[in-house]
């Protein structure tokens, strides 16, 4: 096998790709150990960690800290009300920003030019957090689900790749040849582009999908009944709860000290991103192809 690899290769096409597999193992240990520490740190004693004795393999196996996140019945609505607030906003999110890229991106919808200057001007600038309260308030957004969706209904950015997906991707010709059989704009979109939109939808798709499950502000800021807080915020209350805990009554209190404050702290971070980790592999197929071709052409 290896005869067959250098055959045909000169001297400095060895050592090229001899230093770039050595750098792609570089890379990829510099990225995945510390996902890995932190798996190895979340079932070890803290006190190890904290003393720098924990590097390739766990000490002292514990799962005391994960048995205190999932035991805690908070964990659970946290999870319902994010599982809710992800799935629907990211619904929400496709049907309203999708038919606005592919109308944004036909040349012969003439108001597209001043409309994607508003869409864009709004990534600028924004009304602050107090003006934005008292808007919310005014319209029965506070302390409600669709606070976490309905604000958030289109992101410019996202709209932007979708937009020069559609302009790049799909050629004026398909349309002509379409309409000569009597197919309109909406049957046009939903017939022939969608469906040749895969790459695209699963990238802006993972976008909302990643950028709901990780919404903190919202919940902190808007959400006052603890029944409707998404689990970024339920998983900050245990942080904080563990970290009192351990500062003060410690072992004495709750039967646990700073030993395991960090077993939480660290198995709060799985917790809240296993989910986006097991999904991802499911859209990496299309991930590189829809964000290339969006990046096309601006």
């Amino acid at each position: 096998m290896i005869k067959k690899w250098l055959k045909g290769k000169t001297r400095g096409d060895i050592t090229f790709e001899v230093l770039l597999v050595i750098l792609c193992i570089t890379v990829f240990f510099i990225i995945a150990y510390p996902l890995y520490f932190i798996v190895i740190a979340s079932v070890s004693d803290s006190n190890m960690v904290s003393r720098g004795l924990v590097t390739l393999i766990p000490k002292n196996m514990s799962l005391y800290g994960f048995g205190k996140i999932l035991g805690d019945e908070r964990i659970w609505s946290g999870y319902r009300n994010t599982l809710i607030y992800t799935l629907g906003g990211t619904a929400v999110n496709l049907f309203f920003t999708l038919p606005a890229a592919y109308a944004l991106s036909r040349t012969e919808f003439k108001p597209r030019k001043v409309l994607m200057f508003l869409f864009t001007f709004t990534m600028f600038f924004n009304g602050g957090l107090i003006p934005t309260y008292l808007l919310y308030k005014e319209v029965g957004l506070i302390d409600s689900m669709w606070v976490f969706i309905v604000p958030s209904a289109v992101n410019v950015y996202n709209l932007i790749i979708a937009r020069s997906f559609f302009e790049t991707s799909i050629p004026d010709s398909l349309y002509e040849a379409a309409s000569l059989d009597g197919c309109s704009y909406l049957k046009f979109f939903i017939k022939v582009a969608l469906p040749l939109s895969k790459a695209v939808i699963s990238v802006i798709g993972l976008y909302y999908l990643v950028q709901h499950w990780n919404d903190f502000f919202t919940g902190l800021v808007y959400i006052r009944d603890y029944e409707k807080q998404p689990l970024q915020i339920v998983l900050r209350d245990i942080l904080l709860s563990n970290q009192a805990n351990a500062g003060g009554a410690g072992s004495l209190g709750d039967g646990y000290g700073q030993q395991f404050a960090d077993q939480i702290k660290y198995g709060a971070i799985i917790v809240s991103t296993l989910p986006i980790l097991v999904i991802y592999p499911f859209l990496q197929k299309y991930f590189d192809k829809g964000v290339m071709i969006g990046a096309m052409k601006g």
